[in-house]
Formats: structure tokens, C-alpha cells, sequence
């Protein structure tokens, strides 16, 4: 292979050395790398910044889902054993002979906080589809209070209870 020629003449080419202009050249595109390396760490800081700031928004809203779950298993068990105990009071009311109790309340201690649970039995007036008074029928309404994080919680039930 033959090497190629340059067009320059041999006796430029034997003394040609680099010229102050070349090297300040040099210098001016060696600075301007560096600017370059320097603003890309730049940028890559800023990005690690913007990812840690997305990371402990999602970390914060996840503690918060969390929060928010356990206060609903909470409230959803207070209600399990409200019902619960209304349900074993109107059982009592259905199979204790004699008329119910046209009022009562009493407090009960569920280990949970106290339920104030109140009883009254109203006699309800019905009449059958010909007119005769159907006589011995009550109402019955159950009403459970509590206290739950400083707010007032209640639930009622209202049942019949026939007595001759």
C-alpha cells in the first residue's frame, strides 16, 4: 500500500510546529469539556434530588394509606361489637317472657370503652285489612352510644315483640 502524500511541500512539512493559535484552540475546547463534565454532574445531582423528592412523597402517601387502613379496621370493629351487642340485647328482649321494659339504660364496659346502651318499648296500634285492633304488639328500639376519638358514635335497631 502506498501511503498517501501530503500537499504540503517538504520543507514545511519537515518544521512545521504547533502554532500559539493551535494550542489556545486546544485549550478553549479542553475548557469547554470540562464545563460540559461539570454541568452533566450537575444535572445528575439534580436528578438524584428530584428522584428522593418523588420517593418520599410516595413514602409519606403510603403511610397515610396505611393510617387510613387502620383506622377503618378500627372503626369497622367498634361497629362489629356494637351490633354484636345490640343483637344479643334484642335476643334477650325475644325470649324473656312478660312485657319488655318500656325504658331502660345501662353502661356496658366492652374492655374497648363504655357503650351506653337505651331501651324503649312504645305499644304500636295496628289493625288488621277488615278493621279488628290487633292488640299486644311493641315496639321495640335499641339504641347503642360511644365514644370514638372524641366524636359521638350511635347505631339503633327497632324490632316488634308480640305479648299476649
Amino acid at each position: 500500500m502506498q501511503r498517501a502524500r501530503s500537499r504540503l511541500p517538504g520543507h514545511l512539512m519537515e518544521h512545521r510546529l504547533p502554532s500559539l493559535f493551535h494550542f489556545s484552540r486546544l485549550k478553549a475546547r479542553w475548557a469547554h469539556r470540562q464545563a460540559c463534565l461539570c454541568s452533566r454532574k450537575a444535572f445528575a445531582l439534580y436528578e438524584v434530588l428530584l428522584g428522593l423528592l418523588i420517593f418520599a412523597v410516595g413514602i409519606i402517601a403510603l403511610g397515610r394509606a396505611v393510617n387510613n387502613c387502620m383506622n377503618a379496621s378500627v372503626l369497622s370493629a367498634d361497629d362489629a361489637r356494637v351490633r354484636e351487642i345490640l343483637a344479643n340485647r334484642m335476643v334477650e328482649i325475644e325470649t324473656t317472657p312478660g312485657q319488655p321494659d318500656i325504658t331502660k339504660e345501662s353502661k356496658i364496659d366492652t374492655g374497648f370503652g363504655i357503650i351506653k346502651l337505651a331501651q324503649k318499648a312504645v305499644p304500636q296500634e295496628m289493625k288488621e285489612e277488615d278493621g279488628t285492633e290487633l292488640t299486644g304488639i311493641i315496639r321495640v328500639t335499641l339504641t347503642a352510644n360511644w365514644t370514638r376519638g372524641g366524636a359521638n358514635q350511635s347505631k339503633a335497631i327497632a324490632f316488634y315483640v308480640y305479648r299476649l
